[in-house]
């Protein structure tokens, strides 16, 4: 039998990266198994906020390289079939009438069993079960029971999900096996918590897709850290491409213990995706990240500084701060004016203005004012980009050009720099 996953967002909100990494998950286990992956919304209501909310699900999931399979599939089209198969259960006996709603009547004797394929055998005792609300009093179908019956509808093969999950699970497959199916097999992963060990929280941490995607991370770097979230292929595989970590995906190699989402690990995974990028490459994505976040800086400028930085950051939302200098003027405080003075003077017959010949120039300088490189350099650096920390001096220099960098060094002593 064909394998057949559903991805399951609801269209009220953002998409959780704790809900993604679900998301691929499925996608992975359908493609290592050559099957199929659906795109169920579950919605309640049709309307312009729902479709401005799949349309934003679908961009960002594509953006991360997950696909799926046919056309996206909207619960609430199975709303007819659900109340159909309630009215089935209800004269068969199997669900009862209650205050104009329609309840699930659980077995009250014996145990419901699943062999989880994460968890391993998981047993509840009926009689602990509630019964559960089919169909509301409006007419409106549950989602335990219109998920289930969903999943008959789409063939689904294995329902694979976060193990908040695992307490609705005994019901559903009750309610599975009362309308005569098999229940697919469950695989429940485990949930994702903060670097503090707690639950995610929007307070404390960011968990919105679009959060990790606004700081200027690379869909590959955080497909490869959300699958190592609970996965893993060995216990010192970390860099993997998304062909290497789709072939190797099993479900038997997901923990049951909560993942942790440490973002210092997916910073640095991050920076070692830049570093791999050929030149143009990263050029390329990171004038494309600047647009998209209202930075219109010269593209041509843009990609000038890709040798300064791509050794030096790890995530694009570094990038405007460290070389904002190069676009912007800056307004340094403390720089000596002496020691830039007199690099202002050695500069101005500097020929020709490459990093090479300029290194040598201030080195010169800094022996003969009698000084370590170090302490010489420092002004001069503050003087030029403001900061006492940014990319390689005579390469910001060579950037900067000769009119810019002999401004910046002589405004330091000026009336108007005091």
């Amino acid at each position: 039998m064909s394998v057949r996953v559903r991805m399951a967002p609801s269209p009220t909100g953002f998409l959780h990266i704790g809900g993604v990494r679900t998301f691929l998950f499925n996608w992975l286990f359908a493609r290592q198994q050559a099957g199929e992956i659906l795109l169920r919304i579950e919605n309640t209501d049709t309307g312009r906020e729902v479709a401005e909310a799949v349309d934003q699900i679908k961009e960002s999931l594509v953006w991360l390289g997950i696909d799926w399979d046919g056309d996206v599939r909207f619960q609430l089209d199975t709303a007819d079939t659900a109340r159909e198969l309630a009215q089935k259960l209800l004269a068969e006996g199997k669900a009862y009438e209650d205050d104009g709603a329609i309840r699930f009547r659980q077995p009250e004797e014996g145990t419901v069993s699943w062999v989880d394929a994460v968890r391993g055998p998981i047993e509840f005792k009926n009689e602990l079960l509630n019964d559960l609300v089919l169909v509301r009093s409006d007419g409106r179908p549950t989602y335990n029971f219109i998920s289930p019956v969903d999943d008959i509808t789409d063939g689904i093969t294995h329902v694979i999900r976060g193990d908040d999950h695992v307490s609705n699970t005994p019901t559903q497959i009750n309610i599975l096996r009362a309308l005569g199916a098999e229940p697919p097999v469950y695989a429940h992963i485990p949930m994702i918590n903060g670097a503090d060990g707690r639950k995610l929280s929007k307070r404390r941490d960011a968990i919105a897709l679009d959060d990790f995607r606004a700081d200027g991370l690379l869909p590959a770097a955080l497909f490869n850290f959300l699958a190592l979230l609970g996965w893993s292929y060995d216990d010192k595989t970390t860099i993997m491409t998304r062909q290497e970590i789709r072939e190797r995906f099993s479900l038997d190699r997901v923990g049951s213990s909560p993942a942790i989402l440490d973002a210092k690990k997916l910073d640095w995974m991050n920076g070692m995706y830049l570093r791999d990028l050929q030149p143009e490459e990263y050029g390329h994505f990171l004038c494309k990240w600047l647009t998209e976040h209202g930075t219109e800086w010269p593209p041509e400028r843009v990609n000038a500084t890709v040798p300064l930085v791509q050794e030096k950051i790890e995530k694009f939302s570094q990038y405007p701060d460290f070389v904002r200098f190069l676009f912007e003027d800056v307004a340094p405080e403390g720089a000596d004016a002496r020691i830039c003075t007199a690099a202002a003077d050695r500069l101005e017959t500097a020929d020709p203005w490459e990093a090479v010949t300029l290194e040598e120039v201030l080195r010169a300088l800094a022996e003969e004012l009698g000084e370590k490189p170090r302490t010489a350099f420092a002004p001069i650096r503050l003087a030029l980009t403001g900061t006492k920390i940014s990319p390689g001096l005579f390469e910001s220099m060579e950037l900067l050009g000769r009119d810019v960098t002999l401004a910046r060094l002589r405004a330091v002593s000026s009336p108007a720099a005091a």
